[in-house]
């Protein structure tokens, strides 16, 4: 049995997604053994020997030329990031040194002012395993108001985004679209994966997502890559009800490992309207004794929420 290594079993997956009709390839009948291209026929619209194709893919053969991978990326009709991912792959494929733990991350202090100075926009600073390293009060309002705001502060409580996507059910409840927000997170959670191959508490984190959630499982099996850019996603916040937001995605030139999130609405729309009640909610719980990370220590009655809002109100 094949013992195939991250790149192989990415170059499998894509494989297996092609047909000789996308191709351009004669089909010869009906009966095919395995789902998608043969390797002898991806190694001919690559340009490579269908043995060296082979090892390639058995994880029998490494530092493959960018060459190669270029064509072996065209002939799997690669997009970009996906293109990216298989040098990536390949890099890391022939560096690899073993489990290890990089030091542990925090957000830096001039991170954290800027956190401090967006204000009403909400943010996060996210860390090398989707941890959560730094929130602003906004950001935490808006994604994860039923945890203890200083949570990212302590590594043993620190929030994982990938996790609160699949385990945590007020963020399932969150997103309206959970399936594509849960697709986006494996994608990038790949990508992670491929940039950190020896980080052995990330593949502990893919671990514990494969065992607790099927749905995970399933996904994390298409190998599928998407980069964290720019994405818009409709809300179901428990306070203010409904709202679409734009996620960006910025990195931190001086940590490479880090990422800046932002989270903005259309100007002067209900989703903006929502936001700013967000901030009188938040607000309203602080002066009551609230900012205890739970929603329920809120008091936003509908007298208290000004139009156009939308959705629902919570009571105390």
């Amino acid at each position: 049995m094949d013992r195939r290594s991250p790149l192989g079993e990415f170059l499998m997956a894509r494989r297996a997604r092609l047909g000789p009709d996308d191709v351009g390839l004669p089909r010869y009948g009906d009966r095919r053994r395995v789902p998608g291209l043969r390797r002898e026929e991806l190694a001919m619209l690559a340009g490579v020997s269908a043995g060296y194709y082979t090892r390639l893919e058995q994880g029998q053969s490494l530092n493959a030329s960018s060459e190669v991978l270029d064509a072996i990326a065209t002939a799997l009709r690669l997009t970009a990031a996906e293109r990216e991912h298989l040098h990536v792959l390949s890099t890391t494929a022939s560096h690899r040194s073993g489990p290890a733990t990089p030091p542990e991350e925090h957000a830096s202090a001039d991170l954290r002012t800027l956190l401090a100075a967006m204000g009403d926009v909400p943010a996060l600073v996210v860390g090398r395993r989707n941890d959560v390293l730094a929130w602003n009060t906004a950001g935490h309002a808006l994604l994860a108001g039923h945890l203890a705001p200083a949570s990212p502060d302590d590594p043993e409580t620190r929030p994982n985004l990938s996790r609160l996507v699949f385990l945590d059910a007020h963020t399932r409840a969150l997103y309206r679209d959970w399936p594509a927000k849960a697709r986006a997170v494996v994608g990038n959670l790949r990508i992670l994966t491929a940039r950190n191959p020896d980080d052995a508490r990330l593949a502990a984190l893919v671990g514990e997502l494969a065992i607790h959630s099927p749905e995970f499982a399933s996904l994390w099996a298409e190998h599928t890559v998407e980069p964290c850019g720019r994405d818009v996603y409709d809300l179901a916040h428990p306070v203010v009800g409904d709202l679409t937001v734009t996620q960006q995605t910025f990195h931190v030139p001086q940590e490479p490992h880090q990422s800046l999130v932002t989270f903005t609405a259309e100007p002067a729309s209900a989703s903006s309207a929502a936001l700013t009640v967000l901030q009188q909610a938040r607000g309203i719980g602080r002066g009551r004794g609230g900012g205890t990370g739970e929603y329920g220590a809120l008091d936003v009655g509908p007298a208290r929420v000004p139009r156009p809002a939308v959705g629902r109100a919570v009571e105390s």
